[in-house]
């Protein structure tokens, strides 16, 4: 695991670090030492720590003219056991809700496992975003099965043409346009 590294080619764009606005405004990385572990296995130091022991994420880019947030996401989703969702919601999610934003797009490649519980964060969350929405890109097929299973797919938007293999070739102001233009189809039809 310590080899998945978050998307790195956005930091030109964007440095969560650097963003005033950001939960992660003046954390300072050492890219040399790797002291954190999922289930005793280091990762990459570049995650962030959002509250979960199995849970990390990386702010990959923010936009708050246009009310944009995309959130790299690594480990096992866990809801059941540690509350992941209440951790990400009330750390992550309820801070970029404060300054504005109500576009989330996560990216899940390096999601592992999903163990679902109720939906009620999502749901707050959901109904949080007004005029927004919540797009989930590039997680496995069976973590799509849970969320369906547990209903999720009420509240996040997954699948069909959000399904985006070469996201990484966009710049980011270009890749949230893209999936706005998917999302605002999809209401359209609805």
């Amino acid at each position: 695991m310590h080899q998945i590294e978050p998307h790195y080619n956005w930091l030109p764009y964007y440095d969560s670090s650097f963003d005033e606005n950001s939960p992660f405004h003046g954390k300072e990385y050492n890219y040399d030492l790797y002291s954190t572990t999922i289930y005793g296995y280091y990762i990459d130091p570049a995650w962030d720590y959002m509250g979960s022991e199995t849970l990390y994420i990386k702010i990959l880019y923010a936009d708050y003219q246009e009310g944009y947030v995309v959130i790299e996401m690594l480990g096992e989703w866990n809801d059941a056991i540690e509350n992941d969702i209440m951790h990400f919601k009330n750390n992550i999610v309820d801070h970029f809700l404060k300054k504005g934003v109500n576009k989330f797009i996560l990216l899940g490649e390096n999601i592992l496992n999903f163990h679902g519980s109720d939906d009620c964060y999502y749901e707050e969350w959901f109904e949080e975003v007004e005029e927004g929405w919540i797009a989930a890109l590039s997680f496995r097929d069976f973590i799509y099965e849970e969320w369906r299973k547990y209903h999720l797919d009420t509240y996040i938007n997954f699948g069909g043409l959000l399904e985006l293999p070469n996201w990484r070739n966009f710049p980011p102001k270009r890749f949230c346009q893209i999936v706005k233009e998917i999302i605002s189809r999809r209401i359209e039809l609805v």
